[in-house]
């Protein structure tokens, strides 16, 4: 584990009393203003469901690449659909042209498949065709179902930000309750060690800090998650069978005036290796955004003057449009 990240038991929150619903909201706000990530056990998502969602994630991607690329991901606006490999390069870069220069030195060495609120005129998720018996028979519908668990799920998190920052649990709930939030597989292929041998700046995710509020991820056993820390310095986030790594993300931190940080993360070469290979890893994250047409502006409390406002306003779909634009 990350040694400056808690690992908490947040069925403390969801079933506990005042007592230990404010114990445990303090400790997880006070996990985000530290270390920026969280280890929650004990949360309500039941472990086979995780199991299962991981294994319908393995489906999709051993799909053939004319299948995948027909679900192909589009614009910053719908954020939905397949992403080949060296498509996307997360980065802290905001420029176009810029985050073109890195990609090309060293593209990320992941696919991705993006999975958003259903219904939503316009943009409508990228589905593949469900044959009887198929390997992807019932993706939709698992898929669906997982995303409605983790809904809930930050809703309940917001609530312990809330109860922490002394604004009373209900408060985040009017701004997350549409579910403007995106479920993405990840898969990170089997990879040759010689290729970061080759090229020191290899990584299977570069460094970035997430765009919304929190993020709620999902990891395999194959390790190689860091965090930076208040140091500076990279930190293995460790596996923990069970767990949900919670980190917050760049609106929560404008919202609430840098009291909470978003943290930087990357995925890098992991710690171990079969052979000369790096097996493929998994991870599944669920990034949490406010309602896309909220206004989010500084919270009271976290600042004393006009002057100590250091974000304007801005409508969180906006926001993250101009984030992913730049990024893919």
């Amino acid at each position: 584990m990350a040694s400056d990240a808690a690992l908490i038991d947040f069925s403390k929150f969801l079933q506990g009393d005042s007592v230990e619903r404010k114990q445990t909201a303090d400790a997880i706000l006070r996990g985000f203003q530290t270390a920026g990530f969280i280890y929650l056990k004990n949360h309500a998502i039941p472990h086979d469901d995780v199991r299962h969602t991981f294994s319908r994630s393995a489906d999709i991607f051993a799909q053939s690449d004319e299948d995948k690329l027909r679900l192909s991901w589009t614009t910053p606006q719908a954020n939905r659909g397949y992403s080949a490999p060296g498509r996307e390069k997360v980065s802290q870069l905001k420029d176009q042209s810029e985050v073109d220069k890195v990609r090309s030195a060293a593209p990320d060495l992941k696919e991705s498949f993006e999975i958003g609120r259903e219904g939503v005129e316009g943009h409508p998720n990228q589905w593949p065709s469900e044959e009887a018996g198929g390997k992807v028979e019932g993706f939709r519908a698992d898929m669906l179902r997982f995303f409605d668990m983790c809904k809930e799920m930050h809703v309940e998190v917001m609530r312990a930000i809330a109860v922490g920052m002394g604004l009373g649990d209900g408060f985040f709930d009017r701004f997350v309750d549409v579910g403007d939030n995106t479920l993405r597989l990840l898969h990170y292929p089997a990879v040759n060690k010689d290729v970061f041998q080759d090229n020191p700046s290899a990584v299977r995710a570069g460094a970035h800090s997430d765009y919304g509020s929190i993020t709620l991820l999902f990891q395999d056993d194959r390790g190689g998650l860091q965090v930076k820390s208040p140091t500076g310095e990279f930190v293995d986030a460790t596996p923990i069978d069970g767990t949900i790594v919670v980190n917050a993300g760049d609106l929560l931190a404008r919202w609430s005036n840098d009291t909470i940080k978003s943290t930087i993360h990357r995925v890098v070469e992991p710690p171990r290796k079969d052979g000369q290979t790096y097996p493929a890893r998994y991870s599944i994250a669920y990034f949490c955004n406010p309602n896309f047409k909220d206004f989010i502006e500084v919270l009271p409390g976290t600042y004393a003057s006009e002057q100590e406002k250091k974000y304007e306003g801005i409508t969180s779909g906006d926001y993250l449009v101009q984030r992913l634009a730049a990024t893919y």
